[in-house]
């Protein structure tokens, strides 16, 4: 039986989006399909670079159609850039391997700083590069510094006839050994201060650019590379002086929203494989699946990839809705790079500990996948990085919500060019939200939405009456905990809307919240436990521990569902 939640290529199609978009995502799970498990899996084993989906790519015009803006389509009507239909493409992408996600990442990476400039002959350019079937690279990241970007060591120097001349490394680049444009950061050496920050364009081609090596143990290529007096002339420069330094953070916002929907692909493909082999494996004469710790475990993995897709479905209404006066996205951004990537953790974590020694076999998907999940949520900013930005939003989304028109489930035809002219990065803490107590009231008659509920408003009694102390807002340990409890508000919010958007069944929700109840109580121990932590504060910890509302009927309805993913799907040999 088909699970309609979750992705199931031999069924898939995709009918809320458009013909083309449609034909196109059909035509990449066929073509994983028809290759079959064998080369996919022996493929990755054997690092193999995987040119053979960058030429389907290339004559399918995917990554064209994809991720050309209508501006830049030169009238193309079937391309746009439309966060729907490219986070249907990353799902699929992640069920078959993060590596190809991972070409279309940088690639959308690299095409940030491009699409965000005025300069019409880069666009043009890159444009043309698409078209031609090339995939791009974004040169942010040094061996030194990491992503640091006040701290770059890419010199440009002038050199005397109106051009520039750069020379420095990058360290971490994806794609970095066959892009056709690299958007590169860097800075002038006669420029002091945020006016010397220069975005160009450079090509992986060229007799200056010098790749060095891989830099990881993997099927994908992640370059250090080093510019050697490479020639940047006027046509290349993308962004000077504080629009580079924007452009550079604002297509990471871009970019790390496909985090989520990678992680999704990753736990789909996952558990199908090992609910499939649990259930058909007897021990003590028994099937693996009769034990209750197994059921739970599956339960709980199943609940969770669930909650991933719903707030990231959702979040995508949010990205696609966004303008100068609606920035709610900033939020449910990092949510999903942050908290989606680390459930997905979660998930392979609770089907490991039911498959054992089976997530270890090179001839299984599972064992990519656990090596594979580790990766999303360090990537685009790490965990602790996105925590604390999410921090910023705390105080104007618990206390001080503000009217907003209402947010549709957003599978138009429409092209997503706010992202690309995003402004100024900053202003955070400005940003105003709508109710988040409204979607929490409309499913209060569920057991554990109400409970959870109760802690959520308990968060807002803590900050209220016991806020941190100067000391304790300049503790990052002490306000991660924190952050985590409020990012758990957040997570429950779009999960709801999403939920009343598509009807989802109520048991399923309830079990959802219990996982949230839970996860609660978790760290509101961890706050208690903390040495920062005063006596207020942890009395307030231990009060708001709750135990989830059991109900033995609803998961057992719930678990008809995971069981019946046994033998629902396995890739083609």
């Amino acid at each position: 039986m088909t699970d309609p939640l979750l992705f199931h290529p031999p069924t898939y199609d995709p009918a809320h989006l458009d013909e083309t978009s449609r034909r196109l995502l059909r035509a990449t799970v066929d073509w994983f399909e028809q290759r079959g498990k064998r080369a996919l899996v022996e493929s990755y084993n054997h690092h193999e670079w995987y040119a053979d989906f960058l030429d389907f790519a290339a004559k399918e015009g995917l990554f064209a159609t994809f991720l050309t803006p209508a501006a830049d389509a030169a009238g193309d009507p079937e391309k746009r850039w439309d966060t729907a239909r490219n986070a249907a493409l990353s799902e699929i992408l992640g069920f078959y391997g993060l590596g190809y996600w991972y070409a279309w990442q940088v690639t959308v990476l690299g095409l940030g700083p491009v699409w965000q400039s005025e300069n019409a002959e880069a666009r043009a350019r890159a444009a043309a590069l698409l078209d031609e079937g090339h995939v791009m690279a974004f040169g942010l990241s040094e061996r030194t510094h990491g992503a640091d970007i006040y701290s770059t060591d890419m010199l440009l120097t002038p050199d005397g006839e109106g051009g520039l001349r750069a020379t420095g490394g990058k360290y971490y680049i994806g794609n970095g050994n066959v892009a056709g444009l690299v958007s590169v950061f860097g800075r002038r050496a006669d420029v002091e201060g945020p006016d010397g920050y220069v975005f160009f364009a450079a090509d992986s081609r060229h007799p200056a650019y010098r790749l060095v090596r891989n830099v990881v143990n993997a099927q994908m290529y992640v370059s250090e590379f080093r510019l050697e007096d490479y020639p940047v002339r006027a046509e290349d420069v993308l962004h000077t002086g504080q629009s580079a330094f924007d452009a550079a953070l604002n297509t990471v916002n871009v970019g790390k929203f496909n985090l989520c929907t990678a992680s999704i692909g990753i736990c789909e493909h996952a558990i199908y494989e090992a609910v499939t082999h649990a259930h058909h494996r007897v021990l003590y004469g028994r099937r693996v699946t009769d034990f209750p710790h197994v059921r739970r475990e599956l339960t709980d993995a199943y609940a969770r990839l669930v909650a991933m897709k719903l707030f990231s479905d959702r979040a995508v209404d949010y990205f696609r809705t966004a303008g100068p006066d609606d920035r709610r996205y900033l939020l449910f951004n990092p949510m999903t790079k942050m908290k989606v990537t680390t459930e997905g953790e979660k998930v392979i974590d609770l089907l490991w500990d039911v498959i054992a020694a089976k997530g270890f076999e090179a001839d299984t998907y599972f064992d990519k996948a656990a090596k594979d999940i580790r990766g999303l949520p360090k990537l685009e900013g790490t965990v602790h990085v996105n925590l604390a930005l999410i921090l910023k939003f705390m105080p104007n989304y618990l206390f001080r919500p503000a009217e907003h028109p209402p947010v549709p489930t957003r599978h138009d035809r429409s092209d997503d060019e706010f992202l690309f002219r995003q402004g100024p990065a900053r202003g955070l803490g400005a940003i105003r939200f709508h109710d988040w107590r409204t979607p929490y009231d409309a499913h209060a008659h569920l057991p554990n939405v109400a409970r959870f509920r109760e802690q959520a408003d308990g968060l807002c009694e803590l900050l209220a009456a016991h806020a941190p102390d100067e000391t304790q807002q300049r503790d990052l340990d002490f306000l991660l905990t924190l952050g985590q409890l409020f990012a758990l508000v957040v997570y429950g919010q779009l999960i709801l809307e999403q939920a009343e958007l598509t009807g989802l069944d109520a048991d399923l929700l309830d079990e959802i919240f219990d996982l949230l109840v839970r996860d609660f109580s978790g760290y509101a121990t961890e706050l208690h436990g903390k040495v920062a932590t005063s006596d207020e504060q942890a009395a307030w910890a231990l009060a708001h521990v709750r135990r989830p509302v059991a109900d033995v009927d609803r998961t057992a309805r719930v678990w008809a569902r995971v069981v019946a993913l046994a033998g629902a799907y396995e890739m083609n040999p």
